[in-house]
This record gives structure tokens, sequence and C-alpha cells, in this order.
């Protein structure tokens, strides 16, 4: 069916929407394609479907050659699959919580690997039945506390979710590389550039995870890579742990005054004017810090602990987050420090903290109790340190890691630095920010044991499946298309995404002008193209040009003043090149195009 701009549902923007951020978001609702319904939520047009449909077609096409079969779930799901497996609890305020009529609780699914796992243990049971591969498309929900930037990080989502199911964890290998070379061609078919970062398990669990990560500076995600091809997600970045030095002959501790030096900078400068070394002065990185932070479990449970690192690193909240998911992190506030005097704000050292510290009470953080204490891998055994001394205006000089003090554990919680070595030795990081728009899991066996899916084996034995997880997000992908392929003038989509495949602008007042426009718009079509045709018979070719570009159709057929001299213009608009042909020559020339477009 032929678009015409005279009677499609759409009308375009010059101004940028108030609270739009990025270009993706501007331009999406400027051209019409969106339009915000709340915050974090949005109402698709005519257009954006178009353009939706198509990501969603190249997404089940790769699905559907690996074999994977779609089904589709519902969205409102009750609370027991979710209470079975944890999530109901872990996933804290992050989820859309309701009850029926008769006071059942259900949620608004934030993702479905509970009722996948379900399905398959309703029909399957023999080893015979596998390996499956099972996927949806499906819109979910997540409460997000700042939804921001339009789609990319908004309450209400669409994505592609898929599952393997094996017997044993070599043909969930096999599953896993099968789907992750098909998100390889999704996104070499959409044309976005994309980079494969190890990542964090998280909440959802298993031995393996990788992100596939859409460049651009207004991503969300930091990630690093290295000229020796380590690449991953921040939160997933190990450091390199040194190895552990001798104490004997190290000298004792000695706490020192340090008047007025509750900061880094004014500990390094009171310790080079009271208390130089030779050799070289005090610097950030001989001192240790312990940031004292709060987290909030998925029970409402508060906790209270400490993270030792080099006073020349900064926490980084998101790192610290993936690392203790999935409790949410915050700084510890006055309320959360009550009780606890011994923490001298701005001199709090480790002798206070973790099992250094007073004995625990029974929850393992009282308030009468020590806190836990965790270390960054740099603060390893040996190294020694000027930290706080928890008196007011002193600080102890050469307290040796192991020696004089423990930890409970060890922990991710420092920035990852430009120049920061990368953990395989290969080389030095560089930092770069992504769009997430992809995510795969080794499952293994955390959904299947907790919902006894189980089949049995070969030898009649009854085994756990495994499984793995496999996200794309639709409309996250859409956006990082709109973000990527755009100019000042507005959107550029490539041809295979594109709501059509050519714009015809019918830009005259001669009647000549539009029966040519008209005759050459229905012949595009029935040549197999997806037409847009600009029929509005009184707007401007200045206006219709303008709103040709923001729209972003990759080819414009202009009919105007040339008409009169036998041509018409053919226009690229990504390279703006334009062409002057007959009219008669304008089906071939751009079946042509787009056909080298599509082939591309």
């Amino acid at each position: 069916m032929l678009m015409k701009m005279s009677s499609l549902f759409v009308r375009t923007l010059r101004e940028d929407p108030a609270d739009a951020e990025v270009a993706s978001h501007k331009l999406l609702v400027r051209a019409g394609y969106i339009r915000r319904a709340a915050p974090g939520i949005y109402t698709w047009l005519p257009l954006g479907l178009k353009v939706l449909a198509k990501v969603e077609q190249i997404v089940r096409e790769e699905m559907d050659a690996i074999g994977a079969q779609e089904v589709h779930f519902p969205a409102l799901l009750p609370k027991e699959p979710y209470e079975a497996t944890g999530r109901w609890v872990e996933y804290g305020p992050n989820i859309f919580r309701l009850q029926d009529r008769k006071g059942a609780d259900y949620l608004l699914a934030p993702t479905h690997e509970e009722l996948f796992t379900l399905l398959v243990k309703d029909l399957y049971s023999s080893y015979k039945d596998l390996p499956l591969a099972l996927y949806q498309i499906q819109t979910k929900y997540r409460d997000e506390a700042r939804p921001r930037a339009g789609l990319i990080r908004g309450r209400e989502f669409i994505m592609k979710d898929a599952y393997s199911f094996d017997v044993d964890d070599e043909g969930l290998e096999r599953s896993y590389e099968l789907q992750r070379q098909a998100y390889q061609r999704i996104f070499d078919r959409l044309g976005l550039e994309y980079v494969i970062v190890k990542a964090m398990s998280g909440a959802m669990g298993g031995s393996r995870s990788e992100e596939f990560l859409h460049p651009t500076p207004i991503g969300e995600d930091t990630f690093v890579r290295s000229p020796g091809g380590y690449a991953a997600n921040v939160e997933a970045v190990t450091t390199p742990t040194p190895e552990p030095l001798a104490v004997d002959g190290l000298p004792p501790a000695e706490v020192l005054d340090t008047p007025d030096s509750p900061t880094i900078d004014t500990l390094v400068d009171a310790a080079n004017r009271l208390h130089p070394r030779p050799g070289r002065p005090w610097t950030a990185a001989d001192t240790l810090k312990n940031v004292v932070l709060a987290l909030t479990h998925p029970d409402g449970r508060r906790e209270v602990v400490a993270v030792g690192l080099p006073g020349d690193r900064e926490v980084d909240l998101k790192r610290l987050q993936a690392a203790l998911e999935p409790a949410e992190v915050e700084p510890a506030t006055d309320d959360d420090l009550k009780g606890r005097p011994e923490l001298v704000k701005g001199y709090i050292g480790p002798g206070v903290l973790g099992p250094n510290g007073a004995p625990r009470g029974d929850d393992g953080d009282s308030p009468d109790g020590a806190m836990r204490y965790l270390l960054d891998p740099r603060v390893s055994p040996g190294t020694a340190w000027i930290t706080g001394a928890d008196l007011d205006g002193k600080h102890v000089f050469g307290l040796v890691a192991g020696r004089d003090f423990t930890a409970d554990g060890t922990i991710e919680a420092a920035e990852v630095r430009e120049g920061d070595p990368a953990p395989d030795g290969s080389g030095p990081l560089e930092l770069a920010r992504g769009i997430e728009i992809g995510h795969i899991f080794a499952l293994g066996r955390k959904y299947a044991a907790a919902l006894d899916l189980k089949v049995l084996d070969a030898n009649g034995k009854a085994v756990t499946v495994t499984m793995g997880s496999y996200g794309i997000g639709i409309t996250r992908a859409l956006a990082a298309l709109a973000e990527a392929n755009a100019d000042d003038k507005g959107l550029v989509w490539p041809m295979r995404v594109a709501p059509a495949h050519v714009h015809v602008l019918a830009t005259g007042k001669d009647q000549a002008v539009f029966d040519t426009a008209a005759r050459l718009a229905g012949e595009l079509e029935a040549a197999g193209l997806e037409v847009l045709y600009d029929d509005r018979p009184k707007v401007s070719a200045g206006v219709k040009f303008a709103d040709a570009e923001l729209l972003g159709v990759p080819l414009s057929v202009v009919v105007g003043r040339g008409l009169a001299d036998g041509v018409v213009e053919v226009r690229r608009r990504a390279s703006g090149e334009r062409e002057e042909i007959a009219p008669d020559a304008v089906v071939a020339r751009v079946r042509d195009l787009v056909d080298q477009a599509l082939a591309g």
C-alpha cells in the first residue's frame, strides 16, 4: 500500500522535545516515529513501527536459521515461579508488582527464564527431545528509577529473548556458540558497529557471560579493550594481583600526628611536611583509604560495609554494584553510622574494620560488632600503607597488609583507568563507552534446578537440564541505529531498516509535476519497492525537503522544476549525491540503487 504524506499519521517537529538529551531521542520524536506517553514509556507511530518490524524480521530470520523456534509468553505473570528461583525478592524495587481482585500477586515480566523453563518441563522429558532452542520477541517491563535517553533506557521495551536447553555442558557450549554467531550476523546485517566484551553474570547467574556493545559517546556502559584483543565491560575487569611481598625486616607500623588531614590530598601534604621520607615524596598511591558504604538487600535489610583501596583510586559504584548484586549500593549516611563511634570520619583505618575490629553480633552486622571489610586486590599481602589510625588527627604509617591487618575478602570496586594493564597481559587498556544491544549467558542449571527441569538420559537416569539465555534489546538496537545514522538535518536510515526505500517528492504547483510524481510513485511500488509519496498540494518545496531529510528515507526522487527540461532528480540521503535522469529511467535506476544497498 502506497504511503502518502497527505494521509500518513505523522507530524514532524522543528524543535527538539524538552526532555530529550540524545540525538536518537530528539530525532525519533521530531520525525514522528515515537511519542512519549509517560517517563520511559513511548507510543509507536506508523513510521516507527515499520522500522521496528524490519529490525525484528532480521532477528527472526537469524534465530530461525539456527533452528530456534518462536513462542510468545504473556507479559503478566504469576509470582510463584519467580519466588521459586528467588528473583521475586532479588529484583527488589526494579519490577512492577500488582495484585488481582482476589489479592493474588503478579508481576509485569522483566524477563522470562522461569516461564521458558516451566514450558519445557511441561512438554519434554527425554534427552531425545534435546537440544532445544526457543525464543520470543516481546515487551518487557522494569521500574527504572531514572529512565533516560528515550528508547535507550525505558520502563517498557521490546526484547528478543532466547533460551537453549541441553543435556550436558558440551551441548550448552555448542548452543552458546550458535547463538553468539547468530548475534554477529544480526548486527552485521543491521549495519551496527559492535564490540563483544566479557561481562558479569550478575543476578542471572551462570559460568559465562558476554555483552554486545555498540560504541558511542552517549553509551551508559563503559568498556575496555587492549591492543592484544582483550575486551570487557568495566564491571568485569579483574585487577592483576601482585605477588605477596616478604614482610621480614619491615619496620613496625607507627602512629603519627597528621593534624587537619581528613582527605587524601591533605594527608599527602601533611605526610610530606611532617614526616618526609628519603628517596621520594609520599603520594596518594602510598595511602589506603577506607570508604564506608551501605547495601540495601532485596529483603530490605540494610548492611554497612567498608571497602579499602589505594588512595589514588576512586570507588566505582557501578563496579561495586555488579560485585554485590542483587544488593543496591550507596554511600553510607549519618543514620547508617549511628552507634559506631569507632568510625572517626576522615581517619578510619583497618583497625576497627572486619576481622580486625570488635566481635560481630549474631547477624554479622550488629551496631556493636565489626562491619564487613573488603579490600582492593592491589592491597596484597606485604604491601605497606599510610592509613587512618581511628583517632582524630592521626594516621598510621607502615601498616602492612597480612601482617598488621586482614580483611573478609577482596572486591573489584576501584575505578579502571586508561592505561591500566589488561588482566591477560595483552597491553594497556583503552576506555570507551557503548550501548548494550545484546547479552548472552551460559546459565547452567540455576533455573532448571530451582524449577526441577529434568530429563531422562540415555541410561534412563534423571539429569538436570543445562540452559543458556540470549537477549537482544530490539528497541535499544533501533535507538542505536538512529544514533549512529543521523546528521544535523535528521535521520539517515540504512536501506535494510528504513520505513521506505524511496521518498517521492512533488515540489511544484503545476499539475504535471503531481501527475508525474504520482505515476513514478505507483511504478516504483509496482516494481516491488517501498515508497513514501509526498503528495501534499499546499506545502512548499522547502518544507518537503526539510521533512524528507528529517525522516531519513535513503533515496529521494524529486519531481519539480527540472520536469520542464525532461528530468527529475534522484538524491541519496547519506552521501548527498544527486543525479538528474529522465522520468522513464527512474524505476530502473532506483531499483538498482536499492538492490546494491541491500546486497552490501
